[in-house]
């Protein structure tokens, strides 16, 4: 069997470069060396190089998180080079990085989120406006972050220009969301038209922290992650269908992780992720080993759906 020649992006120049290149090298070590011929590639420095070895690329695994990783930048790039790659398009990717988009996306499918204010850089700011229409206590985030990063919980009115203020060192835009009290919930997505929900995995924060923020994502043993999570058949199959409806929503391809509250027995969707953390203490692939693939064979699945998704988008039209 002749092996795959394999493009593995990390690193690249979003506030998330540290673990983009942990999750790289992660996943390098998980791939299977008899099956795949593969080369790594930093965006931050490689681009050249990636362009010049295009032609003898059979696929790409983009590991690269937030900006310029995960919002349609290199997807485009890679589309433009012929490359296969495994997740959403440039359109998936754009809107479900986009917090704003998304939320309209949602509302549009009728999948239910926490009420919301979007504030642009320069916009007159009234706090306590803000304030009575979505209550107290809010949560504050860049509207195209991730991991957590410039997010804060805002417990009372003054507070909240700070919390503004620090968000916007991220970008121009900023979702205010109405703070939603219960049990955080994420599912994860594989598949491009034959979709399969994985099972759903239940955060439990330590009860120091105010919120899932970076150091809980990424440092093991601050949070609890328990799967499949502790809710009954019912609900359950309410939350897959939710990631399920988001996946679709947001024209993911490949694989998504939607993060979710369930407080009583309504669930409200957080934001879908198009590029789910792959480190040791990632979600995606708990969920994955969870339903039986193995961390290498999880790699197997996406390479295989990155190449079939190009071949659907690029195989001429049948006259």
């Amino acid at each position: 069997m002749q092996k795959k020649t394999i493009a593995l992006l990390s690193g690249g120049i979003s506030p998330e470069r540290e673990v983009s290149l942990n999750s790289g090298a992660q996943v390098y070590d998980a791939l299977d060396k008899d099956k795949y011929h593969v080369v790594r590639y930093d965006p931050k420095t490689d681009l050249a190089r990636l362009v010049a070895d295009a032609p003898d690329i059979d696929a790409a695994l983009i590991i690269l998180h937030g900006p310029y990783g995960e919002d349609g930048t290199i997807q485009g790039m890679l589309d433009l080079l012929q490359i296969p790659y495994q997740g959403s398009g440039v359109l998936g990717s754009a809107v479900a990085m986009d917090k704003v988009v998304a939320k309209q996306l949602y509302d549009s499918a009728g999948i239910p989120t926490p009420p919301d204010v979007a504030i642009n850089r320069g916009d007159r700011i009234d706090p306590a406006d803000i304030v009575s229409r979505l209550g107290l206590p809010l949560v504050v985030k860049p509207a195209r972050d991730g991991s957590s990063i410039g997010m804060s919980i805002v417990r009372d009115t003054g507070t909240l220009a700070p919390a503004l203020e620090k968000a916007f060192r991220q970008g121009p835009t900023v979702l205010v969301e109405a703070f939603v009290e219960g049990i955080e919930i994420t599912g994860g997505v594989l598949g491009n038209d034959d979709l399969e929900a994985l099972p759903l995995i239940e955060i439990v924060p330590d009860p120091s922290r105010d919120f899932f923020d970076y150091k809980a994502k990424y440092t093991a043993g601050v949070t609890r992650e328990i799967c499949p999570a502790r809710i009954d058949a019912v609900l359950t199959e309410k939350a897959q269908h939710l990631a399920l409806a988001a996946h679709q929503a947001l024209f993911c391809r490949g694989y998504s992780r939607t993060d979710m509250i369930l407080v009583d027995e309504t669930f409200f969707v957080l934001e879908t992720n198009t590029i789910p953390g792959m480190t040791a203490t990632s979600l995606l692939p708990q969920a994955a080993a969870k339903a039986g693939y193995s961390f290498s064979r999880l790699m197997d699945r996406l390479i295989d759906l990155a190449i079939e998704d190009h071949q659907a988008r690029t195989r001429p039209a049948e006259k």
